[in-house]
């Protein structure tokens, strides 16, 4: 399904056979809806499950000029108002997870309950020529050329080995992914610092971490969780895309997380 939200076509998969309360998920750069498949199965049973691509990601279109993480929180506020849904349950992985804290702290009464994964709560100074390189590279080069670069930061070797065919479809969405909606995507994530609002977030809060993760280290993740109130930290055997090398034990997670609330 597709719906014009703040002037971008964005693409949404919606599961509500059941009715039951909204559970949103996010994916990571050079991702999209896709990701979430085998997740977003376990929960349709007693979720109305959300999934959509970021802009310049996936089936949505690529914004014309820069864009914040701010800007892509309002994309998910806008895309829930057009779907009629007042609230929901975030889970945000990566860049997913950076919209989602700033969902939180810019739509607080819209959360019921945030999970992070594998995210970061700013870009440090040192850091920042770090997506200027990779936006550059993408439209130099193409989005493909940081393929596999990524590959090896997101799954670990045991598990590319043993899940060709994720593999494989990871890469194929993220070659695809359009160059400038990496690029300013790119951008966005460089000038991200949501560092002092933490202490503000009151949704109940869950951060999950890859234990192998190399380009966002366990220690990004757990500083959110040590920064939000009453926040709930766990790491896995997994890199940087720990919800999918370890579907099952977050989907656990995820279960157990949300089922005094629903």
């Amino acid at each position: 399904m597709q719906v014009n939200v703040n002037g971008i076509d964005t693409r949404y998969v919606l599961s509500n056979e059941s009715g039951g309360p909204w559970l949103t998920f996010i994916h990571q750069l050079g991702g999209d809806l896709s990701i979430w498949d085998q997740l977003a199965g376990y929960f349709r049973n007693n979720y109305t499950v959300l999934r959509y691509d970021v802009r310049g990601h996936g089936q949505s279109a690529a914004p014309a000029a820069p864009c914040t993480v701010a800007d892509l929180s309002n994309d998910l506020a806008a895309l829930l108002d057009a779907l009629g849904a007042a609230h929901t349950h975030v889970v945000g992985m990566s860049l997913g997870g950076a919209i989602a804290q700033q969902f939180a702290l810019d739509h607080a009464s819209r959360v019921d309950t945030l999970t992070l994964a594998d995210t970061f709560a700013f870009t440090a100074p040192e850091a920042r020529s770090i997506w200027d390189q990779r936006a550059d590279a993408a439209r130099r080069d193409g989005v493909a050329s940081l393929m596999p670069a990524s590959l090896e930061r997101w799954l670990t070797p045991d598990f590319r080995r043993a899940h060709p065919e994720v593999v494989e479809q990871i890469r194929d969405v993220y070659v695809h992914t359009s160059v400038e909606g990496f690029a300013l995507v790119c951008a966005a994530l460089r000038d991200f610092d949501v560092r002092d609002r933490l202490s503000a977030i009151r949704a109940p809060t869950l951060a999950v971490a890859g234990r192998h993760d190399t380009g966002t280290p366990p220690a990004a993740t757990q500083a959110i969780s040590d920064a939000v109130r009453g926040a709930r930290f766990e790491l896995l055997d997994a890199a940087h895309l720990a919800p999918i090398e370890q579907s099952q034990r977050f989907a656990g997670l995820l279960e157990t997380f949300l089922q005094p609330r629903v």
